[in-house]
């Protein structure tokens, strides 16, 4: 840690003196009579960011409509494509407008489902709040509806509201001679109105703001939707909606209550799966593309595998044990299947699906950055690539900021050559470019720790005959190997602060503005009070300030109801 702490007080110091000498206009001598360097700014005070509109993920689609009608309805075909903004989905839901093709599509995939919810069968019988009387019965489809459609809208309907889709039930029923038949009509309208595609979440006047405070907050219904999308990454249950309904959800102690039920619901583990998901990319692993010819071992079942290992790795950690985040990083329990144990060259654990697999102590692999899906997402088709492995630590985990080459810049590394025939030796001739050098000097050396490591995740002793060097340094400080690595990213100071970001990001929609630094940095300093317990963590951004209030919307992206 002192180390750290040194390496990078040596360049505050150096950015500093650098500073005061531009602001005197000297240097290497005094400064002028009376001339004082100007103070450093103070962190600027808790500012909330703005309302947005959020677009329903494929995933929170799919979760929402199976929660609300059961299991046997099959969500399945194209949506409207997810936006990947700042690394993010979460974020990138703000930008999702919806083109003439994704609105086609959403009325495809609700006719789809309205036809399957309403289907004759005991399935639909249990939905029915009631049994009609009749071809057309008002009463009924009434009743069908506002109860589907709060649950759908997240909120209670207006008569306003319900009139039409119930009219519309009518009319079709009277036309098809059938009461469902027509009842599906008013189904689909609710299922592809804003209203459900879109998270309504735009704040209400915050009756206990002071002067300085954001002067909205969000109300009780909004704060159920925000928050079952947050930790259940679907739609809010009906006891959330009656907490919700009651106002409890802008009440301190009512909503603390609320949030650690649903961290303690089975369903969080959805929620942190789609959370880490995002966070290492592990839906690229869908369609992860090696060279056969290269690696036997490639089929259609690698990347989903691989991706299931590493989940099931954080859900361990997270809710059996309960335990220390920075542990992922050098833990030696994984979980294997048939396919994975294959890959690393191990036993088997189980004959079926996956089962805990623990490596020696002397083992090469420790921590989830020794398996296969960040080791095989981060390469070629071929070869590996220690400049995306160390970018994607030193951007995703330790939050650094690696600005694009210039346009002009050929990013290419060298060819194997007589001189330079192993990776490292050829990164080191791409860093002789010094345009190249400032950037590649924060992330080779990072990614030359895992080069025992192959694209698909198999070690290996050799690269081109020769004898693999994994020693290097990440901010200064050695490290022999990929497993010492993953004790200094535990221990890195960084680490904790950017987690906490990443998650803040995450729950919120929106990438944090320099106003809620403060927020961060609070929220950081009860990750390291709570043992850097990932629960704790869900419930204390789900209470924070910054997750409760907004300053305003900041924009209205809207679709026509159909």
């Amino acid at each position: 840690m002192r180390q750290f702490r040194t390496h990078q007080a040596v360049a505050l110091l150096g950015a500093l003196a650098l500073a005061a000498c531009e602001t005197t206009g000297v240097i290497g001598g005094a400064p002028a009579d009376n001339v004082q360097p100007d103070p450093p700014l103070p962190p600027p005070d808790f500012v909330a960011a703005d309302s947005v509109l959020l677009r329903l993920t494929r995933a929170q689609y799919r979760n929402s409509l199976v929660d609300v009608f059961g299991e046997h309805v099959v969500v399945a075909g194209p949506l409207e494509n997810d936006n990947r903004v700042d690394h993010s989905y979460a974020v990138g839901a703000a930008f999702g407008g919806i083109s003439a093709r994704g609105t086609e599509l959403y009325e495809s995939m609700a006719t789809t489902v309205a036809a399957q919810v309403l289907e004759p069968g005991p399935e639909r019988d249990a939905l029915m709040p009631c049994t009609p009387t009749g071809t057309v019965d008002a009463v009924c489809a009434r009743a069908f509806l506002a109860d589907y459609g709060q649950r759908l809208w997240r909120r209670p309907l207006a008569e306003v509201e319900l009139d039409p889709l119930v009219g519309v039930s009518g009319q079709a029923a009277t036309i098809l001679t059938d009461f469902y038949d027509g009842l599906e009509f008013g189904l689909i309208g609710l299922l592809t109105s804003p209203n459900f595609l879109y998270r309504v979440e735009l704040g209400e006047e915050n009756p206990a703001a002071a002067e300085d405070a954001p002067a909205l907050r969000y109300s009780s219904l909004e704060m159920a939707s925000r928050l079952s999308y947050f930790l259940w990454n679907s739609t809010p249950d009906d006891t959330l909606l009656a907490a919700a309904e009651d106002g409890d959800l802008v009440d301190d102690a009512l909503l603390e209550a609320q949030v650690r039920r649903m961290v303690d619901d089975p369903r969080a583990r959805e929620g942190v799966r789609s959370f880490f998901t995002e966070l290492f990319e592990l839906d690229k692993l869908t369609t992860l593309v090696k060279d056969p010819e290269v690696f036997v071992h490639i089929d259609g079942d690698v990347g989903p595998s691989a991706r299931e290992e590493t989940l099931l790795t954080l859900e361990q950690n997270i809710f059996e044990d309960e335990g220390d985040y920075r542990d992922v990083f050098t833990t030696r329990t994984t979980f294997l299947n048939r396919k994975m144990a294959s890959i690393y060259s191990v036993p088997t654990p189980s004959r079926d699906g996956f089962a805990p697999f623990t490596y020696p102590d002397d083992s090469p692999r420790a921590g989830i950055l020794t398996q296969a899906s960040f080791m095989a997402l981060h390469s070629h088709a071929t070869a590996t690539s220690a400049t995306s492995r160390g970018k994607f630590v030193r951007i995703a985990i330790l939050c650094g900021e690696i600005p694009p080459p210039p346009a002009d810049v050929d990013t290419s590394i060298p060819e194997p050559s007589v001189t330079a025939t192993t990776l490292r030796e050829r990164l080191a001739e791409h860093r002789e470019n010094p345009v190249c050098a400032s950037c590649h000097s924060v992330m080779d050396p990072i990614g030359l720790g895992f080069e025992n490591f192959d694209a698909l995740g198999r070690y290996r002793r050799l690269e081109a005959g020769a004898i693999i060097d994994p020693s290097s340094d990440l901010d200064g400080v050695p490290f022999a190997d990929a497993a010492a690595l993953g004790v200094l990213i535990r221990n890195h100071p960084d680490m904790p602060a950017c987690f906490a970001r990443n998650l803040y990001k995450y729950a919120t929609g929106h990438t944090p503005e320099r106003t809620e630094q403060i927020q961060i940095d609070e929220l950081t300093e009860a990750f390291a009070a709570s043992g850097y317990r990932v629960k704790d963590l869900l419930v204390a951004i789900a209470l924070s300030e910054g997750f409760r209030t907004s300053r305003g919307l900041r924009a209205v992206v809207t679709m026509e109801e159909n």
